[in-house]
């Protein structure tokens, strides 16, 4: 052997040496096969969404809807349910159902369009805080209030009844239609508004404008309380609508 290449095998030195590649081939696919079938296959988890971004988006809600409510307002939004496992929304839409109102205990729905619909309610509770009329001594059937016979109440206007009084030109000079107790509050429908101008009465007709005034004379064809409206016919038998005003006075707009 002086360098040159071998004598060519003997068939069986070939077959020998074509099953140690094979096997030594095997051998290292082996570990490369198993590797692979190690690695989990990743899964993308849908986004899943946020209760305490709903909470916000009803509290942002009632803030809305209660604001020019009389009083200090304060809004608790209750908690949903930890159990509850809803689809990210891409623009939650709160909203109040029929007859539902930013007043006292009440339920805030919120309807998810995209790109998963869904639709859930969330309870809250509406306070208003602020001063309301009570009586100030106890007040007889027919009754006209005047300024001594109110006091001032701070409470939860929500926890009251519907139609009270905070604002004491809505009860001074008017009348009640039923006696009411020492702190009583004092309510619209309990109220009546005195009699301006009586059907038959003679009324005074006053009509003013830029430099003018003008005042006639006709009878009213109807009652009417402060405020409300009123026809009255003319000597020359023209019928004139009007707003009734204490004293017996009309006026008109031309």
């Amino acid at each position: 052997m002086n360098g040159s290449c071998p004598a060519a095998a003997s068939p069986l030195a070939a077959r020998l040496v074509a099953g140690i590649a094979v096997l030594s081939l095997c051998v290292g696919v082996a570990p490369i096969a198993q590797a692979q079938a190690s690695i989990p296959v990743q899964t993308q988890t849908p986004a899943r969404q946020d209760h305490a971004t709903l909470r916000q988006s009803v509290e942002q809600f009632l803030q809305r809807q209660s604001s020019g409510l009389p009083g200090e307002v304060t809004i608790e939004v209750g908690q949903l349910d930890a159990r509850l496992n809803l689809p990210a929304c891409l623009q939650p839409e709160p909203f109040l159902s029929h007859g539902s109102k930013a007043w006292g205990k009440t339920a805030v729905g919120i309807r998810c369009t995209a790109p998963s619909p869904w639709t859930i309610y969330v309870t809250a509770q509406v306070r208003v805080m602020a001063d309301y009329l009570t009586a100030a001594a106890p007040l007889a059937q027919g009754q006209t209030i005047g300024q001594n016979d109110f006091m001032r109440t701070r409470g939860d206007l929500t926890q009251l009844p519907a139609g009270v009084i905070t604002d004491p030109a809505m009860a001074i000079g008017r009348t009640t239609m039923s006696s009411l107790q020492l702190g009583a509050p004092l309510r619209q429908d309990t109220l009546r508004a005195q009699v301006a101008v009586q059907m038959g009465q003679t009324v005074r007709l006053l009509s003013t404008g830029s430099g003018f005034s003008v005042t006639t004379e006709g009878r009213a064809m109807n009652n009417a309380t402060q405020g409300q409206t009123v026809q009255a016919k003319t000597p020359t038998g023209q019928i004139i609508s009007g707003i009734a005003r204490a004293g017996g006075i009309l006026e008109v707009g031309y």
